[in-house]
């Protein structure tokens, strides 16, 4: 006789966070300094930046797209960033104007950097919808214009703050928790309420699970696509500003590199599917965090970090492959 699972302990809710608890378990027997709250911090704030992104892939992934760009498009908001922060600086300079001159330097950055990221992902999402171009298409040659137009503007060297509270910023923190996290968690819990509490989110799932089936039902399948495509620009602007705060710099080579995979990979452990129209935000949050951990174990374990990419890819993996036999039953897709 068959034993099934009851609901609330099916695996495809509940998998990545008995993962993450379990590999926590691991770590811990492995290496006992893991579980010092110190470098459990400095875990948080290395998968708060890719993270952040994530919880804008998860809407993206889930409505049946996908997004490469969003690497290149950090390193294009980021130098803007700067170079926003640099000339309202020098700008206010001659009036002396203190903190609030500060301030309005840093707001003037955040803002720049926020519109740079909502306007790349409606250029992504408007191809997508009204190009009729595959997404992978599209964002695979956004993600060489954004590149392409950072090292241009920053004549492939770095974009460098001449506020040091701009760093000060980034390295921030609050309540003994840096401030990356804070806003990491607290996006997730907003984003996470748009998807599962409002009508935007019930449309996302319902566009990513049966495309058609949603046109009949009167959604506008364009709008919801390209909302999601936005909310990943919104949240890679945001990441911009906390990675180039952090460094206090930026650079048009480097910034941004391989985040396109750690947040599809981030969004893919913690359970939402491919094939779109299903998945969790806080799922995507436990798989920023399990990625992180492995990240860090490996680096404790001395293990290459030219392997790192190794183990990654065959996580992924092995992620979908769990994620396609809890989906479908074991049964092979058509």
């Amino acid at each position: 006789m068959a034993v099934s699972i009851p609901k609330k302990l099916s695996l495809d809710k509940y998998g990545p966070l008995i993962a993450l608890v379990a590999l926590v378990i691991v770590s811990t027997i492995l290496y006992p300094r893991f579980i010092e709250i110190r470098n459990l911090l400095n875990i948080l704030r290395q998968v708060s930046y890719t993270g952040i992104i994530a919880l804008g892939m998860t809407f993206v992934i889930i409505s049946g797209g996908i997004d490469l760009s969003v690497g290149s498009m950090t390193a294009l908001a980021g130098a803007f960033a700067i170079l926003t922060l640099n000339a309202v600086t020098q700008g206010l300079m001659m009036f002396s104007p203190g903190w609030l001159g500060t301030l309005l330097s840093i707001l003037a950055a955040a803002a720049v950097s926020i519109v740079i990221g909502l306007a790349a992902g409606f250029v992504n999402g408007f191809l997508v919808t009204k190009g009729r171009i595959a997404p992978f298409i599209v964002t695979l040659g956004t993600m060489a214009i954004f590149r392409s137009l950072t090292l241009y503007i920053g004549k492939a060297g770095e974009f460098r703050s001449v506020s040091s509270s701009y760093g000060d910023m980034g390295m921030s923190v609050i309540l003994g928790i840096p401030l990356p996290v804070w806003i990491f968690f607290i996006l997730a819990a907003l984003l996470s309420f748009v998807l599962n509490r409002t009508k935007f989110g019930r449309y996302v799932c319902a566009v990513g699970s049966n495309e058609k089936v949603a046109r009949y039902s009167a959604i506008n399948v364009d709008k919801v696509r390209l909302i999601s495509y936005v909310i990943v620009g919104l949240m890679v602007g945001i990441t911009a500003v906390l990675i180039s705060a952090r460094l206090n710099s930026l650079s048009s080579t480097n910034a941004g590199k391989d985040y396109e995979m750690d947040a599809i990979a981030a969004v893919v452990i913690g359970g939402t599917a491919m094939t779109g129209g299903k998945g969790s935000v806080w799922g995507s949050v436990i798989g920023a965090m399990i990625l992180g951990i492995i990240n860090n174990m490996l680096n404790m374990l001395g293990v290459s970090p030219y392997l790192q990419g190794l183990v990654k890819g065959i996580v992924i993996i092995g992620a979908v492959s769990i994620q396609r036999g809890w989906f479908n039953n074991g049964r092979t897709e058509k």
